[in-house]
């Protein structure tokens, strides 16, 4: 059994190497609770709750129900969105999907060719002028000898639909709020998966949390209370768990605010991949700017990020019809099966919790609720499926009674500095990503500084419709500086910008895909395994935001270095080893 094996490795481990602790970091005999108060035998408390139905969430039901732990989940959502949100999954990601039943394999299988979206394109429409593009696979990547498995470029909507087929495959109920005759009101249940119920408070005691949840039956809110044992908050960026447990954010707050335009024409799709294929398409010209993220050419499904700037500009400057226009007017032509599906706005962060854990360990944020990057190098859904991995076989130890529940105090030692280094990271990223307007004449740090005074300064007395009037003739003087008789290569200052655009490019100083030495090459300098001296333990290099390569090592808290095993007494099967 899975479970018992894992158990057993964990106990061996600590016997056969001395230079290995286990039950380390904040380990009390005292705390052993396992035995008693997370494990009391009392059948109306379910041993763990859920919160977040979205990729991290449904990950760790999955991962738990694996190890023989009895889980469920709410969403306050009634259904699962279709926006592709996020894409990218890293190589530690993959290798964890690669212990779920084929997940891995199926993701491989069901993703765009891998020459299809390598690229990221610069450019000044997408029928026009090509200023630059940047190709982030190396043949390493595809030689599987860092890893058994490669990166991989897959929308979120379409791996949600994946994970909760896994689910279904493992005996979950899916139902709705209008759905719930069958359910017993007085017991909540294992593997059930309830949408549309809002976690709306939350109480913990010695013994338990209890958590009601707010869902509407026949147009009336009802409510109804769940007992757990340990409730994980994997809810987003804007975590009700976290707020009502009183767990700050630290960070950076409103780096960019942006609306993001999901649309669909298989017109520019068929066009973009016979002519100029790639995942990210960062369109500069004198009527609009902004960013496509190719989610797939073949179905012809994109996501354009424009810049947002409220309150001079709202909601309303973003209707579907003047969408339709703006992604013409990037496109370079006028597309006759554009059809918009969704318009959203959303703000960029970086920060992370100040713990991930709370009351006595019953209540435990993971992913986006835990901490919210910049999507520059697609770290949020990645880091967030890793906390889950990492957070599984802890919960599983505790909630079995073989370790006390100080062992989950291991989770945020080891993960909490991973979040911390992954959203500097990030951030570094995003600057790079910003020195490529800043070459061209468009410094976004001027616009931003230009809308602050507007918001708070001198700006702020002057009427609305005025202050909009400046912040319009202003954007309009900043993208005058790409007209094609100023950026071309016959015009001195233009050949200048030209020269230092190529300069970044090839220097590796513009946004980057991948981060193989910060993707597999992470290491837990303290936590659940650690040496039982300091020595060789030193703290990470710092993060650069250019892609470094990764270096296997076998030091305490590093992932095992991949390589193929082949069996002796069958020299014609051969084992992979992640």
């Amino acid at each position: 059994m899975a479970v018992s094996r894992l158990f057993r490795s964990f106990s061996g481990l600590h016997k056969a190497n001395a230079r290995i602790q286990a039950y380390p970091f904040g380990y009390k005999h005292s705390r052993a609770l396992s035995s008693d108060s997370f494990n009391n035998g009392d059948d109306t408390v379910l041993p763990v709750l859920i919160v977040g139905a979205g990729p991290v969430g449904l990950v760790l039901s999955i991962l738990l129900t694996k190890l023989g732990v009895k889980c469920s989940v709410v969403e306050k959502s009634k259904t699962f969105s279709n926006h592709p949100q996020a894409h990218f999954i890293n190589n530690r990601s993959m290798e964890v999907f690669r212990k779920l039943d084929g997940l891995a394999e199926e993701i491989q299988r069901s993703q765009p060719p891998v020459d299809l979206w390598r690229k990221f394109i610069y450019c000044t429409s997408l029928y026009g002028s090509i200023l630059g593009s940047v190709d982030h696979m190396q043949p390493q990547d595809f030689e599987q000898v860092i890893s058994p498995v490669s990166v991989a470029h897959f929308s979120q909507y379409k791996l949600i639909r994946l994970l909760l087929k896994q689910l279904e495959n493992l005996s979950f109920k899916f139902c709705t709020s209008d759905g719930l005759e069958g359910l017993n009101h007085g017991t909540f249940q294992e593997k059930q998966l309830l949408m549309g119920h809002e976690c709306v408070s939350i109480k913990a005691s010695d013994d338990f949390v209890s958590v009601t949840a707010s869902f509407l039956k026949d147009g009336k809110l009802m409510e109804r209370n769940i007992r757990c044992n340990i409730l994980v908050g994997t809810d987003g960026a804007g975590s009700t768990v976290r707020k009502l447990a009183g767990v700050d954010m630290r960070g950076e707050r409103d780096l960019q605010k942006l609306v993001s335009v999901h649309f669909l024409s298989k017109v520019l799709g068929k066009y973009l991949l016979n002519e100029r294929p790639g995942m990210l398409f960062f369109i500069f010209n004198t009527e609009a700017i902004g960013v496509l993220v190719a989610h797939d050419l073949e179905q012809g499904e994109f996501v354009l990020q424009i810049p947002f700037y409220p309150p001079q500009q709202n909601l309303e400057d973003f209707s579907p019809q003047i969408c339709e226009q703006i992604i013409f007017k990037l496109v370079g032509r006028e597309l006759g099966d554009i059809n918009v599906i969704d318009i959203k706005p959303w703000v960029m962060h970086a920060e992370v919790a100040e713990k991930f854990l709370s009351c006595d360990n019953r209540i435990i944020l993971a992913g986006d609720a835990a901490h919210r990057f910049p999507p520059a190098g697609g770290f949020g859904m990645n880091t967030g499926i890793q906390d889950s991995h990492n957070l599984a076989w802890k919960i599983a130890l505790v909630v079995k009674g073989i370790a006390p529940s100080s062992i989950l105090n291991s989770y945020e030692t080891e993960r909490r500095p991973i979040a911390v280094f992954n959203t500097e990271l990030s951030i570094e990223n995003f600057k790079a990503a910003m020195a490529v307007p800043a070459a061209l004449g468009l410094d976004p740090t001027v616009a931003n500084s230009v809308h602050r005074v507007i918001n708070e300064g001198v700006g702020s007395i002057l009427p609305s419709e005025l202050q909009r009037a400046i912040l319009d003739g202003i954007f309009t003087i900043g993208r005058a500086q790409l007209s094609e008789s100023l950026l071309n290569e016959n015009n001195p200052l233009g050949s200048s910008r030209l020269a230092n655009l190529r300069r970044i490019f090839e220097e590796g100083k513009s946004l980057q895909l991948q981060f193989p030495a910060e993707d597999l090459g992470f290491r837990y300098l303290e936590g659940a395994l650690i040496p039982d001296s300091d020595g060789g333990m030193s703290a990470p290099e710092g993060p650069t935001g250019r892609r470094r390569d990764y270096v296997p090592s076998v030091v305490p808290g590093a992932r095992l270095p991949h390589m193929n095993v082949r069996i002796l007494s069958d020299t014609s099967s051969e084992v992979v080893a992640p």
